[in-house]
């Protein structure tokens, strides 16, 4: 041990460990680890400077603002989803298989899916997930001006549901709301609401994954079988 040890004397900062080179990368996986352990409101550019031991200033060489963050962290996720994908099947269970995944990356993340409905991502591993769902599109003979607009209508349906669900997982209310909304379903007056009363047990029917699967269906075969107009009236 030496004397300035010993002493508790403090150090000279050229006996201290290097840090590592700032990147932005860096900056990226420091927040996916802030957001996977305290959530969103939690990934600031000070508390991420704090687990790079920087300055908050000098993340802004390599991240414009919080928004821009957001959605590197959002492209971050999403370099997971085309890695995960099945090879084989057919082209609309790819479609659906990568539709899936997509939603329950975002579901796991509901304040990412939120920023998702509202903001529109730029990032490389969002352009070459677009990029598949249109070639899936084409592959199952939707024609190009058709797929165009097609593969929004997916994206919308599947970030709508990862924000819905994934609220609900996180709120302290989502069972009882549910419950509260059973009940009234269940004893709906005939009278009143005679199709709710009529269809009561198929309106509570199914598990999310497979209402999921269904909506997913039911838009493809739109798609399918529905041909944009000639002319847009804007």
């Amino acid at each position: 041990m030496s004397v300035s040890e010993k002493i508790g004397m403090p150090r000279s900062r050229r006996e201290r460990p290097a840090k590592s080179a700032l990147t932005r990368q860096g900056i990226i996986d420091a927040a996916l680890t802030i957001l996977r352990d305290e959530g969103l409101n939690k990934v600031t550019m000070r508390r991420i400077a704090a687990a790079l031991d920087t300055g908050a200033a000098s993340l802004y060489v390599y991240v414009r603002d919080t928004e821009d963050l957001h959605a590197q962290i959002l492209d971050a996720l999403l370099g997971s989803v085309a890695a995960s994908l099945p090879v084989g099947g057919t082209w609309s269970a790819r479609l659906a298989a990568a539709l899936t995944r997509y939603m329950r990356t975002l579901f796991d993340y509901p304040d990412i899916a939120r920023l998702t409905l509202f903001n529109w991502p730029t990032g490389p591993n969002y352009l070459a997930f677009v990029d598949l769902l249109l070639a899936l599109l084409v592959e199952g003979g939707v024609p190009d001006r058709d797929a165009a607009w097609g593969v929004d209508l997916l994206l919308q349906f599947a970030t709508a549901t990862a924000t819905e669900q994934g609220a609900r997982k996180a709120s302290s209310r989502a069972a009882e709301e549910l419950s509260a909304l059973a009940t009234a379903i269940t004893r709906a007056d005939v009278a009143t609401y005679p199709q709710i009363a009529r269809l009561g047990g198929e309106l509570l029917s199914g598990s999310g994954a497979t209402r999921f699967v269904w909506g997913l269906d039911v838009l493809i075969a739109g798609i399918l079988g529905t041909r944009r107009p000639p002319t847009v009236q804007e």
